[in-house]
């Protein structure tokens, strides 16, 4: 049907699939595809990505497109592979265009089904793959309507409350080289530190899909989380619970319950580990089973805050037992792995398609891995690569979900030794992650200078009052914070950050 939306003096002509239902903060308008006619011409254009590592940010609808290019296997890992179309302006989920005096005009879903949302010129527009759910338009200034918009996610697919802490996180450090008596020199080094959670990363497991106690814990991993706690801190473990390397036991042995191609054969799903690896069918009530069993296992053990990595891999499109939209046994799955460890067990998603996640994890990143390096010449123009540059793009980009849950920008370094960040470009590490309010490191504590450790609790201790002034300007605690130049690629420690 033809529609227009009035919004002040503004008229925006438009074709939808049913009558919109005026709100307080913008519209809500019928399930099915959407067409805005603009008035702006070629204007910024803010592209979301799917998934926690998904280039996301601002362009120009006559400019470059922000996505994966050229790189297939990384885009299947990093951003909706299916979908994406390189030479559209289009993202996931949501989508805004920039009308005049820092006001936008922003579609967003109010629910699943691979949504997204482009732009030219002249148009707006967004569709889904299952046409199910219900889309929120509004217009005003920018910060303003990505904040109605968060609003309305939260009313529809819930938000947890529980809160992270201070998070220590043995991978920018040891990498997969952790074993039991590593982890226990490092919290005895951490003790009186004010972190609230240890985090063991990749590393603890024979093998991704096999989740036990490798042979470097020979004690079982119910004796290190017991160390950890006696030490003053939550106990966190790192699984990927979606995802099975080609020699894992479950693969091995069952490969009836992994994700088929059409062929009917295990399909793969991304790329790590110097191998493909396959993705869980969670429609099954036997890999559910096997979800349970795991999840009890761990929380068992005594670990309470867990890091579930690779896990737009229940969501990849394939094959599954019921015919279900991928999102929605992604989504089903999460809520069930949810229900098994209860409300009080805190879940970090990495690698999460972003909007079905809402509601269900506590908290998620929302950018690639950090990286002790500003970029990573094997990864350049590659958005989603490993890197601090990338990881800061963003983040900063991503702001406006802190109001659908706490968000991760990645660890900050404090550390001078095996790190190529400059002190200005730690400093702007860890100034992202404070107007995240998301803090976490790795740094041991025997890598750092005593001028570094003073810094570490400083930082640990500060709680700053966060103020957005502009799309990429702060004020912490009455100190500015412009990463506007950052962001463009302008700026290093060599040039205009102001912080």
């Amino acid at each position: 049907m033809l529609h227009t939306f009035t919004f002040g003096d503004l008229l925006i002509p438009a074709n939808l699939a049913g009558e919109p239902t005026a709100t307080s903060t913008g519209f809500v308008v019928p399930a099915g595809p959407v067409a805005l006619l603009h008035p702006f011409g070629d204007t910024g254009f803010y592209r979301h990505g799917w998934n926690s590592w998904s280039p996301s940010g601002w362009t120009t609808t006559d400019g470059e497109t922000i996505g994966i290019k050229n790189s297939p296997d990384r885009l299947l890992t990093a951003d909706d592979a299916v979908n994406e179309t390189p030479h559209l302006h289009s993202g996931s989920g949501v989508g805004a265009i920039a009308g005049p005096d820092g006001t936008v005009l922003l579609i967003g879903t109010l629910g699943l089904g691979n949504p997204r949302v482009g732009a030219d010129r002249n148009t707006i527009w967004a569709r889904s793959e299952t046409d199910e759910a219900e889309w929120f338009v509004t217009f005003g200034p920018e910060q303003q309507a990505f904040a109605d918009y968060a609003a309305i996610l939260s009313e529809r697919l819930g938000r947890r409350s529980q809160r992270a802490g201070r998070v220590w996180s043995s991978w920018y450090s040891y990498y997969e080289g952790i074993d039991e008596e590593l982890v226990a020199r490092t919290v005895a080094d951490l003790t009186g530190y004010p972190f609230d959670v240890f985090q063991l990363d990749d590393g603890w497991e024979p093998i991704v899909g096999d989740w036990t106690a490798g042979p470097d814990f020979p004690s079982g991993m119910q004796a290190t989380a017991g160390r950890i706690a006696e030490a003053g801190f939550r106990p966190g473990l790192w699984l990927a619970p979606m995802i099975a390397l080609p020699d894992s036991t479950i693969a091995r042995e069952r490969p009836d319950l992994l994700v088929q191609d059409d062929a009917g054969r295990p399909l793969a799903t991304g790329y790590n580990w110097n191998s493909h690896y396959y993705s869980l069918d969670t429609t099954q009530r036997e890999v559910q089973d096997h979800l349970r069993e795991v999840f009890e296992r761990v929380t068992g053990w005594g670990f309470s805050y867990l890091k579930l990595d690779f896990m737009y891999a229940g969501a990849v499109t394939g094959r599954r037992h019921q015919d279900v939209h991928r999102e929605t046994a992604y989504r089903d799955a999460i809520s069930f792995i949810r229900e098994t460890v209860g409300d009080d067990v805190y879940l970090l998603g990495c690698g999460v398609p972003m909007i079905p996640s809402i509601g269900v994890f506590d908290g998620a990143r929302v950018g690639p891995d950090v990286g002790p390096f500003w970029d990573n010449a094997e990864r350049v123009g590659d958005p989603s690569g490993v890197g601090a540059w990338n990881s800061i793009v963003d983040s900063v980009n991503r702001v406006w979900l802190k109001d659908v849950y706490e968000v991760d920008p990645d660890a900050v370094y404090f550390r001078s030794a095996r790190n190529l960040l400059d002190p200005v470009e730690r400093r702007m590490l860890q100034d992202v992650a404070a107007i995240l309010e998301f803090k976490s490191t790795s740094d041991p504590v025997v890598w750092l200078h005593e001028s570094e450790r003073a810094e570490l609790r400083q930082y640990l201790t500060e709680t700053p009052m966060v103020e957005q002034t502009g799309r990429f300007t702060f004020r912490l605690d009455g100190r500015e914070v412009d990463l506007t130049a950052v962001v463009a690629g302008e700026a290093r420690s060599d040039t205009s950050y102001i912080g």
